[in-house]
């Protein structure tokens, strides 16, 4: 009886585990707005690139998963996911307690700082006593809209949503805008070290308020998806430790973008 109760026992585990590894589809949708360089963008071959990219590319070879990427605007992401349209979002999405109540958050994958673009020589600044009166460049979906809307507009500062990144940068240059409020990372790499940044410069200091901000980013997940979840954040730890990580840093950056303390 013993002997039977320990093969049963076995028989149990051995099925839990197989039913687990099941659980993980061969292939998998993500979604990726694809105006955000250097994290996430178009090359010039017409092939979706960048940071984010290239580390969740790593990720889904760990995890042993097929990933097709799918371009998604950015305020289309949460409600694609829980469509089902994609499977996954990667796309230097903050995990704010906000959307935390939407979809689950892998660990952090990387951590970027969030500031506010001017052209020189306007000693405008990110508060609401410099802004009041101006027309700030924002896009829709991202925490710093979140953020603009709730504490910059209703002390008169004018918001004005993009659908991607780019229409905004296009607009600040064009005049149509006094500011733009992006990632720094992004606002460096894809406007200020670019021929249509020259005379732009950042306006004070980086924005701190943690309600919106210096939450880090992460992969987003349907909350009951918890094993994929789970496949993911294994494979985050694994490329952390064998270089993978590292060298796919290095490659896009001259500091540390990972920023875990």
């Amino acid at each position: 009886m013993k002997k039977f109760i320990k093969v049963l026992s076995s028989l149990v585990f051995l099925s839990i585990s197989l039913n687990s590894q099941a659980a993980l589809p061969e292939s998998i949708k993500i979604g990726s707005d694809t105006s955000y360089a250097p994290f996430d963008y178009i090359d010039e071959n017409g092939e979706i690139t960048g940071f984010n990219i290239e580390i969740t590319k790593a990720l889904c070879e760990k995890a042993n998963v097929k990933c097709v990427f799918q371009t998604t605007d950015f305020d289309a992401l949460i409600p694609s996911l829980l469509s089902r349209k994609i499977d996954m979002i990667s796309s230097s999405l903050m995990m704010t307690e906000k959307r935390k109540k939407q979809i689950a958050f892998s660990d952090e994958i990387f951590a970027t700082k969030s500031r506010l673009i001017t052209k020189e020589g306007t000693n405008i600044l990110p508060t609401v006593e410099s802004l009041k009166g101006k027309r700030v460049g924002i896009e829709q979906g991202t925490s710093q809209e979140h953020f603009a809307n709730e504490v910059w507009r209703p002390k008169g500062v004018t918001i004005v949503p993009y659908q991607n990144q780019l229409q905004v940068f296009s607009d600040l240059v064009a005049g149509r805008l006094d500011a733009a409020l992006q990632d720094e990372v992004t606002g460096s790499y894809a406007f200020l070290k670019q021929p249509q940044g020259k005379g732009f410069i950042f306006a004070g200091e980086a924005l701190t308020d943690k309600k919106y901000f210096d939450v880090g980013v992460g992969l987003g997940f349907r909350k009951k998806d918890n094993e994929l979840k789970e496949a993911f954040n294994k494979a985050l730890v694994e490329i952390l430790a064998d270089g993978t990580y590292k060298k796919i840093n290095d490659k896009y950056f001259d500091f540390d973008v990972y920023n875990k303390k």
